[in-house]
């Protein structure tokens, strides 16, 4: 299937036992997906597992794991729906729901779900899956996410700026507040003061839609990952008017701005007199990315220095651990904040919502999974069964990781 499903060593179908939870995050644009999936029974032995427990720093030697697994991660595109339902089906992941344990008799089963498509996509859920979508408020997923991440899982957060990545040590009792901007089809700018404290204190329209819409009309590239790849091989100096171009190649030193600072995007357009099919599709892609991008970094800045806000989160799919696109909205912080703020990203950039939607279980009156915020030895928050999940990370330090949790009985 020509989809954009990135799942960490899956077989093709997994046992209904298997599977517990699945979660969704079904944007304007992509599709995301977050499930558990056990390990086998028969796989780890007693050694492994005492040695496992000792290393996640069980306070008691009555504490024992119930269960292992991995959170796994897959995205498709929205106009391609029908693939992901296909996906689902084939892997029984619509099993791995829940019944509605105020009705006994409900022979239902409700799947977590958050984003505008939770309420556009339900009735074709419940039509070609048979379930249904427990919808979820789509700010509070995506914080959810973001706070779970940025306390459970080790080396999550860093900074990129000059091509040099440097993972961030966040500590969890000293995260808040902080700015989380997500940059989705749109973009939503939120001030995040602790575990469901927040607000929504700005956006913009200018996001990975825009990219992505205008980059499909200019160069007829066919998907996100194209457009983006195709960046890789472009020169946004042919097309952006920079502040040497209207100076005779000098410096504006007066107000701090270089000869090589741009002063307007697209702008030499306006006066080199040629039509569309005179500029090669890559350099229009490099100059659609530096703008958006530049534009994200700068209103975010603004929207933390009104808050007095030193850190500040990017996640979302529109970044794609892309390095141009990470390194521009690192100058844009740097360049309006004079160094005083930086930006940082997340390794799991695309999932929140899902994550935040997968962690909503635990208020369902369940028997199986919950899902905690661990930091990696040192559990903390509540459960709601009596279990713990403690999270560990494997795999390269991309979308197509999982996350390695076993669970313990207290």
């Amino acid at each position: 299937m020509d989809h954009l499903a990135h799942v960490s060593n899956q077989p093709n179908s997994q046992p209904q036992s298997q599977i517990s939870h699945l979660a969704l995050d079904i944007g304007g644009s992509l599709i995301k997906l977050v499930y558990f999936c056990r390990y086998d029974d028969n796989c780890r032995d007693d050694d492994e597992l005492r040695s496992q427990n000792e290393s996640l720093g069980s306070e008691s030697d009555n504490s024992r794991p119930v269960l292992g697994g991995k959170l796994h991660f897959a995205k498709f595109e929205t106009s391609k729906i029908n693939d992901c339902l296909e996906f689902i089906h084939s892997m029984k992941l619509h099993l791995g729901g829940f019944h509605d344990c105020t009705a006994p008799s409900s022979d239902k089963i409700f799947i977590k779900a958050t984003g505008g498509g939770a309420y556009k996509f339900a009735d074709l859920f419940k039509e070609k899956l048979g379930v249904s979508l427990d919808k979820e408020d789509e700010m509070e997923c995506l914080v959810t996410g973001a706070n779970f991440l940025l306390k459970a899982v080790h080396q999550e957060a860093f900074t990129y700026l000059d091509g040099q990545k440097e993972f961030a040590q966040i500590d969890p009792n000293d995260l808040y507040p902080y700015l989380l901007v997500n940059i989705g089809s749109g973009v939503s700018m939120i001030k995040v003061d602790g575990d469901g404290k927040f607000e929504r204190v700005s956006g913009t329209s200018l996001g990975g839609g825009t990219f992505w819409g205008l980059g499909r009309l200019l160069t007829k590239c066919k998907n996100f990952d194209e457009l983006l790849e195709l960046s890789h091989q472009g020169n946004n100096r042919v097309i952006d008017m920079l502040v040497g171009d209207i100076y005779g190649g000098t410096d504006y030193a007066k107000i701090g701005l270089s000869a090589t600072t741009i002063a307007s995007s697209f702008g030499k357009a306006i006066s080199d007199n040629k039509g569309l099919v005179d500029y090669k599709p890559e350099d229009i892609s490099r100059s659609l990315l530096r703008m958006i991008s530049n534009n994200i970094g700068q209103i975010s800045y603004l929207n933390a220095l009104r808050f007095g806000l030193k850190r500040i989160f990017f996640a979302g799919f529109f970044i794609r651990g892309h390095a141009y696109t990470m390194d521009t909205i690192s100058v844009a912080v740097n360049f309006w904040s004079k160094g005083e703020a930086e930006a940082m990203f997340l390794r799991h950039e695309g999932f929140l919502g899902a994550l935040g939607a997968f962690m909503s279980y635990e208020k369902q009156c369940l028997d199986g999974l919950t899902v905690n915020k661990i930091p990696q030895r040192f559990p903390i928050s509540v459960s709601s069964a009596g279990n713990k999940i403690y999270c560990s990370m494997n795999g390269k330090s991309n979308d197509n990781e999982s996350i390695e949790c076993t669970v313990y009985r207290t």
